[in-house]
């Protein structure tokens, strides 16, 4: 395998490639993303649907919404998150 010289530029795209795939690196974080392929859901929702505790839920929606894989919104006293593109869960089919 050739590699080449990176540019700063090339850098940059190279290390937001490398945090959106660490949101598909951990088994937990998958089953959260699987879950959210069915729509938005609450925290409670993704709980029941994965079976993680609460806080280790939360902490994995974290990772992902700072990876750029979910996002969240507000609604009342809840957070509901879903995908935030339809090609992460084209991803996850073809994987």
């Amino acid at each position: 395998m050739i590699i080449n010289t990176l540019t700063p530029g090339d850098e940059q795209g190279l290390n937001l490639k490398a945090k959106l795939f660490r949101g598909f690196a951990d088994p937990s974080r998958l089953a959260i993303l699987e879950a959210l392929r069915e729509g938005p859901r609450a925290v409670g929702e993704i709980v029941s649907t994965t079976g993680l505790s609460q806080p280790n839920a939360s902490n994995h929606l974290a990772c992902l919404r700072d990876c750029g894989l979910v996002m969240s919104e507000k609604r009342g006293k809840y957070v509901h998150y879903q995908l935030s593109d339809p090609r992460v869960g084209e991803l996850l089919t073809l994987a």
